[in-house]
Order: structure tokens, then sequence, then C-alpha cells
């Protein structure tokens, strides 16, 4: 997938608003590394490395947004047969609340609608009520939740919140 956008970018350094260009890159194998301490520092549940791995050996698209070689983001889908389900997504806590998840949910669309997909579903903890927000500004719909889903802490679980959103073809 390739993509450029240039919204401003918020420094973490609190030096204001940048314009920098971004631009999505195919997650590979040499990234994984860069792309599970990310996956550390933003998730109290963070995936592994080698869940990134399988997801790479088994053909799933997996992007990067970069802004030159600082990595802004990513995520991870699976291609169904008319749907595509968006199993992680992850801006850096540094850029959060800067517009980088709407991105992302963007170029997935675009791409997924490319795929001939009409739906794009995805799971959320429950808890995370910043993530639900995000999908519902974007247009996704609670369709109901999966009892127990998540791992949580000291051996509980935690319901999922599963959405979707119905993807409208260009002609």
């Amino acid at each position: 997938m390739s993509a450029t956008v240039s919204p401003a970018l918020h420094q973490a350094t609190g030096s204001g608003a940048a314009q920098v260009e971004v631009h999505f890159e195919p997650m590979l194998d040499q990234h994984l590394d860069a792309v599970a301490a990310l996956e550390q520092r933003a998730y109290p549940h963070p995936w592994q490395r080698r869940h990134f791995a399988d997801c790479l050996g088994a053909g799933y698209q997996a992007q990067r947004l970069m802004a030159g070689e600082l990595m802004l983001g990513y995520f991870v889908a699976m291609k169904g047969v008319d749907e595509v389900h968006l199993l992680n997504l992850v801006v850096a806590p540094e850029y959060q609340r800067q517009g980088w998840a709407q991105v992302m949910l963007d170029a997935l669309a675009l791409w997924a609608r490319g795929q001939g997909a009409q739906w794009l579903w995805l799971e959320a903890r429950a808890s995370n009520t910043r993530a639900v927000h995000v999908y519902k500004a974007h247009g996704y719909r609670l369709v109901g939740t999966r009892r127990n889903y998540y791992p949580a802490e000291n051996g509980q679980r935690e319901d999922a919140v599963v959405m979707s959103l119905k993807l409208v073809n260009a002609v």
C-alpha cells in the first residue's frame, strides 16, 4: 500500500506542529523488533513479536505509518471472502490524539475496497473506551459482545466489543 498524506505532526517534544510528509510502508520481518517494542509501550496486554511474525507469514495486510524513519503506528488486517478483519491498530503513545488512527482507518478502508470487501470488522476491549470512540467516529457500529474474549489482569478475562463498518464501493 502506498499513500502519502501531510497532516500536522505534533512533536512529542512540545515544539508545536510541523508539516511532515507521512507514508505507509509494508511491515516486514526486519521491522518486527521495533513493532513489538511499540506494541509493548502502547498496550497493557500487547501482542508478542511472534504474533506479528505469524500474521506476516499468513500474508495478512500489515502496514506501518511512517514519518521519515519515525514509526507513528501500524495496522494488521486479515482479508476474508467479502470482508476485512482489523486485528491490530496502534498509534505510538506520543502521537495519539492527533488523528493518525483516522488516517490508518481511511487507508485500511481504501485497501479493503480495492480487495472487494463489503465490510470491515474489529474487536476492541470493552474497557478501551477511547478506541471505541475513535471507531464510532469513523462510522463503525456496535454489533455485539464477545464474552471473556481478552486476557486481563490476575488471570481474569475481559469482554470484546464487536464493531463493523459497511463499505461503500465507488462505481
